[in-house]
């Protein structure tokens, strides 16, 4: 009885933080526009299928990926061995990345318009070459970042300090790299992230903070998905400079 009326609050929820989307288009459809809008019923069935896929999402995070990321983390933390916990970290951040759909599909544009401004040959092997060095590029940028910032929870260092100091090696690396490679690494901080990666990588963030005394989880736990967006544009410019 309880599962049920805490998934019907947060079906509400859900309803509600949709409904200024809905609002938005129902007002350029109606009133900007002065047209019906086509295909209404085909659309009412599909937000609704949204709002209920969006409750089921949010019920599964809080049950399942973010009490499965603090219970991991302060398993290794009881663990005592830092080896294990990083290489928990880089791995977490690699393989949630590495898969990411969004990822692909940037990396595919990104090697069929790097084929076209003759960048790379034009045939699929070049194509499908780049694209998975790319993909590769980003998880390996992503997974290092998660292993930073663990790192940095674990020394306790100040989070604005290698923010600052992550963004200016973006923009050195801006004024280096080929022109053609930097709108696609600046767009590769953006697809980093993704449904299961930034649970996982919180909850991970905020239960290591947690376990270890002297941490604030609202200062120190949080920051990782900062990082996670921030080291694929340098790396990924890095790759523009060497491929």
């Amino acid at each position: 009885m309880k599962s049920i009326k805490v998934i019907f609050t947060s079906l509400l929820d859900s309803l509600r933080d949709l409904m200024p989307i809905i609002l938005v288009i129902t007002f350029f459809q109606l009133v900007v526009l002065q047209q019906p809008i086509p295909n209404f019923l085909d659309i009412a069935i599909g937000i609704i299928f949204v709002i209920i896929g969006l409750t089921l999402f949010v019920y599964g995070l809080n049950l399942g990926l973010f009490p499965i990321g603090e219970a991991m983390a302060f398993a290794f933390a009881q663990k005592g061995s830092l080896f294990w916990l990083l290489l928990f970290a880089f791995a977490l951040g690699f393989g949630t990345t590495v898969a990411e759909p969004a990822l692909i599909a940037v990396a595919n544009e990104a090697a069929n318009v790097a084929a076209i401004g003759n960048m790379i040959e034009d045939n699929e092997q070049s194509r499908s070459s780049y694209a998975f060095g790319l993909r590769i590029t980003v998880a390996i940028s992503v997974g290092f970042a998660i292993l930073i910032g663990v790192f940095r929870i674990i020394k306790g260092w100040p989070i604005q300090y290698l923010i600052i100091g992550g963004y200016i090696g973006v923009v050195i690396m801006t004024i280096y790299a080929p022109m053609e490679i930097v709108g696609i690494a600046y767009d590769s901080g953006g697809v980093t992230t993704s449904t299961i990666t930034d649970p996982l990588v919180t909850a991970l963030g905020v239960g290591l903070a947690n376990s270890i005394k002297g941490r604030n989880p609202l200062t120190d736990g949080f920051g990782l998905i900062a990082f996670a967006s921030l080291t694929p544009m340098i790396f990924v410019m890095g790759y523009g400079m060497i491929v």
